[in-house]
């Protein structure tokens, strides 16, 4: 999973998403700064700076939307990425499932600025707060890997492969 991550380039499009926003962000700021000290003219018929103040405070929870959404979209390629390189999907789904247990009888008390770096969600929480989670419901990951069928080898079995077999399949993923 974690060297899947890795192949699809996960750092750098994570990177590109958080840039992006900070930028809305930093732009939100600079207009709700714009529409409280903003010089206007003397007539107040507009609701322009009602309009930016709006947009000011809309706008950072879109981009964190948007952020978290891309984030959790990359952790369920990385569960079929890693599912397939390995030839073993039960096997990702038995060590999250377990990690989940693991997990809910020994909570952590995790800073949500590092959740993304766990790969099961420290964090609890409500239907709304999975809004901002940055990886998807463990249930969810696991029941998709449980129907995906990882490739078999020659003699028909899945279950993992050896390191010339395994390079191969690196190098395959890369075209």
């Amino acid at each position: 999973h974690e060297l899947a991550h890795v192949k699809n380039r996960d750092i750098l499009i994570g990177s590109i998403a958080a840039t992006m926003a900070g930028a809305i962000m930093m732009l939100a700021s600079i207009a709700r700064w714009s529409a409280i000290f903003g010089g206007g003219s003397d007539d107040n018929k507009g609701m322009g700076g009602f309009g930016l103040i709006i947009m000011s405070i809309l706008a950072p929870i879109a981009a964190v939307l948007i952020q978290t959404a891309i984030s959790r979209s990359r952790e369920y390629m990385a569960d079929s990425s890693g599912a397939r390189f390995a030839q073993n999907n039960e096997g990702l789904a038995s060590a999250l499932e377990k990690l989940g247990a693991y997990s809910r009888k020994r909570p952590m008390d995790a800073n949500p600025s590092t959740a993304h770096m766990f790969i099961v969600n420290p964090l609890s929480g409500q239907k709304m707060m999975s809004l901002f989670s940055t990886h998807p419901p463990l249930n969810d990951r696991i029941a998709r890997l449980r129907g995906f069928q990882a490739p078999k080898d020659a003699s028909g079995h899945g279950g993992g492969m050896n390191l010339d077999q395994g390079k191969a399949f690196w190098d395959r993923l890369s075209r």
